[in-house]
C-alpha cells in the first residue's frame, strides 16, 4: 500500500527557515511542527498545511509526497 510522506523538514532546510520562525509565523506549537517534520502525523490538518505553504512559499506537492509501495501486486492479491 502506498503512503504519504511529509517532507517539511527538507523544504525548511532548503529555504533556510528555522522551525522557530515557522512556529511563530504560523502560530503552531513546537510539538505539532515536530510531528509534521518527523512524519508522525496521522491526520493532516489542511488549514495548517495551507499556512505552512503560504509562509514557506511552496506548493503542497513540495511537502506531501506519495511513496509507492515496493511490494509486487501479486503478493498483495494473495493476502
Amino acid at each position: 500500500m502506498s503512503r504519504i510522506k511529509i517532507e517539511l523538514e527538507k523544504v525548511l532546510k532548503e529555504r533556510k527557515i528555522s522551525k522557530n520562525q515557522l512556529c511563530y509565523a504560523c502560530k503552531l506549537q513546537h510539538t505539532q511542527l515536530n510531528n509534521y517534520c518527523k512524519n508522525k502525523v496521522v491526520r493532516v490538518d489542511l488549514a495548517t498545511i495551507a499556512k505552512i505553504c503560504d509562509y514557506v512559499g511552496c506548493s503542497i506537492a513540495d511537502i506531501l509526497v506519495l511513496e509507492k509501495d515496493e511490494e509486487p501486486e501479486q503478493e498483495i492479491a494473495e493476502k
